[in-house]
């Protein structure tokens, strides 16, 4: 439970901290408002847009924060399970899907949870059965493709809708026994099909077919700039291998054969140089069974020949990728940092070694700085040396944390209770302090406050100078173990959201293999927005003002803990570690969530009844 909420608070969705006691706390049993749910509560969720979707027995219900009643009662499928539900990543969208045993959706529904207007529905738009349902954004599209209703005697079809609106932009019926499969990709002048009998392309306009090909079995595809040229994905029978194709403006295959790459592909990019591939491959037991890695290629966009005499040496999967104006940056899961030219020359004088799980790599005015789960240094990115004569190390942690000191132009890591200080620019190193924190607990997160450096856990919080010395530490016991076991269930639209590879690469590819700047942790939460700015809607626009606004709770933390009323929340300051503001919820076992940048708190009162105290008065 200790590992899902430091989990929980890296989404920065809902924050968990210590506790400590005022003669002056307000008193707030009372709830702000009271949602009547009408049967029994099952899950929650705290969407991105802070609009709060509550799984029941009888379907969906929505709340809005600070608003008094449901946003939305979705009720036509019944009791919806966690599987049957899709958050869709920066966009105002939960997509509801019941499948059939033979894997079609029978029943799918696209709901915006910032208005509470159901979009989509098969049942309201005609269709019997869905095979493939998509959520393209920014375009604020949907793209549907399965079988029809009996009264156009079950064709199978593909249509666009506006999310905007929700009204059905254009539709194609499939001739013969031709069924769509795979990720359709949608151009500026129509969309390619992957089907049963192969791609096609159709101008969803007039409904003309512009052109055919008979390549099959395609999972996913991805367009250049131009849109002249289409790579085409598909895996091999016994799925331990990817063909990759190029396709032609008028559909006709440009190299004479496909390029086949072992196990599945991760990441892929075109490039000036040429198409930069990473797959994973799956090893298995005994000597002479494949290694379980990543393989890198650098391939011809003009034949698909492999363009590197020799890959670069992986031993290990793949978790960072970055593409740079003189080669690709990549960092190994296991552990290692390396760099190679496009013309396949190993750029670092020899790979770099460092601790397994590379928590972060970011650019610096110093160079690389790199974080793992055993140690932390910077390196030249020309050539791979170490910038700090000795990487910071540490024994593997659970939990290591940083932020960047800007007043004391300084690097701060946590890990192993210790808190480490490394000049940004000569590289020194120096352990500022070990906190000493009750409750057998060790610093989850450290935080640059003007004031001084804040290290918080779950039940404490210590403020230190600058110089690593203690102002204050404030300590409040758990109020049991029981209830940590109580937040209610539910993940995040940000843990329960994993695009697909295919999705993707059809949406700022670009930018996700682009390296970042290290910035300070107020920069990060700024930049949570990133991404949605080019989209257009009215519930788009709102969550982009909720993203940046000020957090409710940048200056305050909350804890729960046992309060001489009984168990309740408590609002802290984070500068002072004053109480703001205590929430009595008189159980022994509360089930609640706090939204983070909303500033509410939603406590389950019993089976159907849910209480929102609003946290920033």
């Amino acid at each position: 439970m200790k590992k899902l909420l430091i989990q929980l608070k890296y989404l920065v969705v809902v924050t968990l901290v210590l506790s400590v006691t005022s003669l002056n706390a307000q008193k707030a049993e009372t709830p702000d408002h009271n949602y009547e749910l009408g049967a029994k509560i099952n899950e929650m969720t705290i969407t991105e847009g802070g609009t709060v979707v509550v799984a029941t027995n009888d379907g969906l219900v929505g709340i809005k924060p600070g608003q008094d009643g449901l946003l939305f009662n979705f009720t036509d499928y019944g009791r919806v399970k966690p599987e049957e539900l899709n958050f869709i990543p920066k966009a105002p969208y939960v997509v509801v899907g019941q499948t059939s045993f033979v894997g079609m959706q029978t029943k799918s529904a696209v709901i915006d949870y910032m208005s509470g207007k159901v979009l989509f529905s098969t049942e309201k738009n005609g269709w019997k059965a869905i095979g493939m349902s998509q959520v393209l954004m920014p375009a604020n599209k949907l793209i549907v493709s399965g079988q029809r209703k009996a009264k156009e005697k079950y064709a199978q079809a593909v249509a666009i809708y506006d999310l905007n609106t929700g009204e059905q932009i254009s539709f194609y019926t499939f001739k013969g026994s031709r069924q769509a499969m795979g990720t359709p990709l949608v151009l500026s002048d129509g969309v390619v099909i992957p089907t049963t009998k192969g791609l096609m392309k159709i101008d969803m306009a007039s409904g003309n077919v512009l052109w055919e090909n008979e390549l099959k079995n395609i999972g996913w595809m991805v367009a250049d700039d131009t849109e002249k040229d289409i790579y085409a994905f598909a895996s091999t029978s016994n799925k331990k291998n990817t063909k990759i194709y190029k396709i032609g403006a008028n559909g006709a295959s440009t190299w004479a054969d496909e390029r086949k790459v072992k196990g599945s592909i991760s990441n892929f990019q075109i490039l000036p140089q040429g198409l930069a591939v990473v797959s994973d491959v799956a090893g298995g037991s005994g000597t002479f069974a494949a290694a379980s890695e990543s393989k890198i290629a650098l391939l011809s966009a003009s034949n698909g020949d492999d363009l590197w005499e020799k890959a670069p040496k992986t031993k290990g999967y793949v978790q960072h990728f970055y593409i740079m104006d003189d080669g690709i940056l990549f960092g190994i899961r296991e552990g290692g940092i390396n760099k190679i030219s496009y013309d396949g020359k190993t750029l670092f004088k020899k790979p770099l070694k460092t601790g397994e799980n590379i928590l972060t790599m970011a650019t610096t005015p110093q160079g690389l700085i790199y974080i793992t789960s055993e140690d932390a240094n910077i390196v030249n990115l020309e050539t791979g040396d170490q910038v700090w004569k000795k990487p910071l190390k540490f024994k593997r942690a659970d939990v290591v944390t940083s932020d960047y000191d800007k007043k004391n132009d300084r690097y701060l890591i946590t890990a192993d209770e210790k808190l480490y200080s490394i000049d940004a620019n000569s590289g020194t190193s120096e352990l500022l302090t070990e906190a000493d924190f009750d409750g057998k607990e060790d610093p989850t997160s450290v935080e640059v406050r003007d004031g001084g450096i804040l290290l918080a856990s779950d039940q404490n919080m210590m403020m230190l100078d600058w110089n690593g010395d203690t102002s204050w530490h404030e300590y409040k016991r758990a109020p049991g173990k029981s209830a940590f076991g109580a937040i209610l269930a539910g993940v995040t639209a940000v843990a329960a959201a994993t695009a697909s590879a295919s999705a993707s690469y059809q949406a700022n590819t670009r930018e996700r293999n682009r390296i970042g700047q290290y910035t300070a942790r107020g920069d990060r939460l700024n930049n949570l927005s990133s991404g949605m700015s080019s989209a257009a809607g009215a519930s788009v626009a709102e969550m982009l003002k909720r993203f940046k606004a000020t957090s409710a709770t940048q200056n305050s933390q909350f804890v729960l803990t046992k309060l001489d009323d009984g168990v309740g929340l408590v609002k802290l300051n984070k500068d002072t570690g004053d109480v703001e503001k205590e929430i009595v919820l008189k159980d022994k076992k509360p089930e609640y969530q706090v939204d983070e940048f909303g500033g509410y708190l939603y406590y389950k009162v019993n089976d159907k009844t849910i209480y929102a105290y609003n946290l920033n008065n």
